[in-house]
């Protein structure tokens, strides 16, 4: 394609007046980017920082989700950065280019929430049943297929639904993420400045976790046993108070903001400071031990933490029944676009041109022949009857989910993947044991499909966003999907090599292991579903009836069962990101000044984040290579090593708040 035969957009571009609202009867949306005209978007350039950036966030946000049970949606940090290497490149036409960028980085988001929702839990299996791990083998490929395998079905399945959820509901679904990523693109003028300071931001969370987590400079978490009456107090009447001090979990809880972070606080308290001390004083184990002899610790990893994995269960499956509505719909949605699509692929414009039907089924045949193979040679030791189940299960699931998510993110931006891969275990589970599959085999097998579920569905909802990005400003979809399958190989093998690098390093079991919520929930569920042990069903029902109550009167049940389930010190930090951002974004009277301030936070935020989360990946790596440094231990039980920690919280809690304010006299200055 020669420089003659493409349109160079403007430098000043604006969203068509109908791009947010609902079509008149007759009335057609034409985007930035006109449909007769060609633009540039697959090049080297697009493809390299579209890579770059998959690599970078699959670390980043796998780092993030084993370490602290958060994962981050990277779409727009990317756009951010996209924008600002646009600008200071001086790309002719970067807003073509931008889009294909964001969607190729943003697979790394989807394919690591599918990833460590489900597979770590076959670590987590080997390690705390010793007997049982002596049966399973873990390797590299198992991770990284599963997640490569869910990725590319989720990307086939979702092309057939773009047309209905991107152009047909055009108005309809307020797409939140999509929206923000968008504005973003469009606004490349200050994208420059944009990604000047994710870059500052970035590197100091960076610097600063990696001086905490790798040199030890002082404490990682800061915690009442600190001092001699708080150790007392943990000992005698089970209450400890516990924050973890880094910039990730800070820069998270300023973009989940107050409301959320306070529902999972909500939970988390009400797990360590009314029913850990409960137990503590009135509470036996089934040996009669009473549990006063427990730290608080063990009582709410042993018993409490059932209760959040009940909630979790019960919200997800809340979720679907909640959306039947929308797997009905898909029947007939499914079986009509292929009819519909082949008549037109040839004359459609270029802005509703996707990959053909025909090169989908045979994608969809490639993909089952791939999962045949790899259930074949893969070390899982399955019979020809138990193959065939198992891709019949991946691809029933798969396909009665994809557009579950898919409305879900279109509607609030979250996706429920996590209780819809549940219930696909569960599920799972029993039928694979129906066919003979048992022991390490068995449990590989339902995690593996449930790992390649999961991604399915994490990249049916992520997809969708990148999707009506493209429809809104112009992009090809074709080339859009066709680079899709790209950046998810390299999120996949990015992930794949983390997951294994930090399972290494840290483990899931005693100090300063890996969190992991939902794959300790797979984990949990899993074994006794194969093999009929012990289960705390009892905990479990507590907390499923819990999940139901709080969805009654309103409150997200996901939200507040993750928090019963996730260790105190990884939520109350969130709470003072949620707490900063409503601080800086309600202080002046103008509403303008307000947004400004949110807006310039938002971009610290999700630098601490990354950039914390990406130095931690480096300190992991040294860790695993035994270069971590050593730190006399008499300094680690030091006051000081502690004291030092919250001075350097503070610290970095005053940059994000002075700095987010600081916008306001830029904008007084405009005026």
């Amino acid at each position: 394609m020669s420089e003659n035969d493409l349109h160079i957009e403007e430098q000043e571009v604006l969203l068509p007046e109908n791009a947010y609202t609902e079509l008149k009867e007759g009335e057609i949306y034409k985007p930035i980017l006109l449909g007769n005209k060609k633009y540039p978007e697959i090049n080297a350039w697009t493809v390299t920082w579209g890579i770059l950036m998959a690599i970078i966030f699959s670390a980043a946000t796998a780092y993030s989700g084993l370490r602290f049970g958060q994962v981050f949606e990277a779409a727009i940090p990317i756009a951010i950065i996209a924008v600002g290497v646009a600008t200071l490149a001086k790309r002719k036409s970067p807003l073509s280019e931008n889009v294909i960028i964001q969607s190729i980085g943003a697979s790394s988001g989807v394919i690591v929430a599918g990833a460590i929702f489900t597979l770590p839990a076959i670590y987590i299996i080997k390690e705390t049943d010793p007997t049982l791990g002596a049966q399973i083998q873990v390797n590299f490929f198992q991770i990284f297929l599963a997640s490569l395998f869910g990725g590319c079905l989720g990307i086939l399945f979702l092309i057939p639904f773009r047309k209905y959820f991107v152009s047909d509901m055009h108005g309809k679904y307020p797409f939140p993420e999509a929206t923000a990523t968008t504005e973003i693109l469009v606004s490349g003028a200050k994208g420059g400045n944009q990604a000047k300071l994710l870059l500052i931001a970035g590197l100091i969370g960076g610097v600063y976790d990696f001086l905490m987590t790798n040199f030890q400079c002082w404490a990682e978490n800061i915690t009442t046993r600190m001092f001699k009456w708080g150790t007392e107090l943990a000992t005698n009447y089970k209450f400890v108070f516990k924050m973890n001090a880094g910039s990730i979990l800070l820069g998270t809880g300023f973009l989940i903001g107050l409301k959320y972070t306070t529902i999972i606080c909500a939970g988390s308290f009400l797990s360590w400071w009314f029913i850990v001390p409960l137990l503590g004083q009135y509470g036996a184990m089934p040996d009669g031990t009473f549990m006063s002899t427990l730290e608080p610790e063990v009582i709410f990893s042993q018993f409490v933490r059932y209760i959040g994995i009940g909630g979790i269960a019960m919200a997800g499956i809340i979720g679907v029944i909640k959306s039947a509505g929308v797997i009905k719909r898909s029947f007939g949605l499914v079986f009509a676009s292929p009819k519909k699509a082949a008549g037109e692929q040839t004359e459609v414009i270029r802005t509703q041109r996707d990959i053909s039907m025909r090169i989908i089924l045979f994608g969809f045949i490639g993909v089952a022949l791939m999962i045949m193979a790899f259930f074949f040679t893969g070390g899982l030791s399955m019979s020809i009857s138990q193959v065939l189940v198992g891709l019949l299960v991946i691809f029933i699931f798969a396909f009665l989910f994809t557009t579950v998510a898919a409305t879900a993110i279109a509607t609030v931006g979250t996706n429920p993947v996590s209780g819809m891969t549940m219930m696909t275990l569960i599920l799972s589970s029993f039928i694979l044991s129906a066919v003979g599959l048992q022991g390490g085999t068995g449990i590989i097998t339902a995690l593996v499909v449930g790992g390649i579920v999961c991604s399915a569905l994490a990249m049916a909802g992520g997809f969708i966003t990148d999707l009506k990005i493209g429809y809104w400003i112009g992009s090809t979809p074709m080339k859009q999907q066709a680079l899709k399958f790209v950046g998810t190989l390299v999120s996949a093998l990015t992930c794949g090599a983390v997951i294994m690098i930090l399972s290494e390093a840290y483990g899931y079991t005693g100090d300063n292991a890996l969190v992991a919520p939902q794959a300790n929930a797979m984990a949990a569920i899993i074994k006794p579903l194969m093999f009929g042990g012990q289960t705390p069903w009892i905990l479990y029902i507590i907390g499923a009836i819990l999940a139901i109550v709080l969805d009654r009167i309103g409150i997200p049940a996901l939200a507040f069962s993750l928090g019963m389930f996730i260790p105190l010190q990884l939520n109350i930090p969130l709470l003072v990101g949620g707490f900063i951002a409503w601080f800086i974004s309600t202080r002046s009277k103008d509403e303008l000044i307000n947004k400004a301030r949110k807006e310039k936070g938002t971009l610290i935020a999700s630098g601490l984040l990354a950039g914390g989360a990406i130095f931690g990946v480096i300190s992991a790596i040294l860790k695993y290579a035994g270069a971590d440094a050593t730190v006399p231990q008499c300094y680690i039980d030091s006051l000081p090593f502690n004291i030092l920690a919250v001075i350097m919280f503070v610290g970095l809690c005053t940059y994000l708040v002075l700095h987010s304010k600081d916008r306001s006299k830029k904008i007084e200055v405009r005026r």
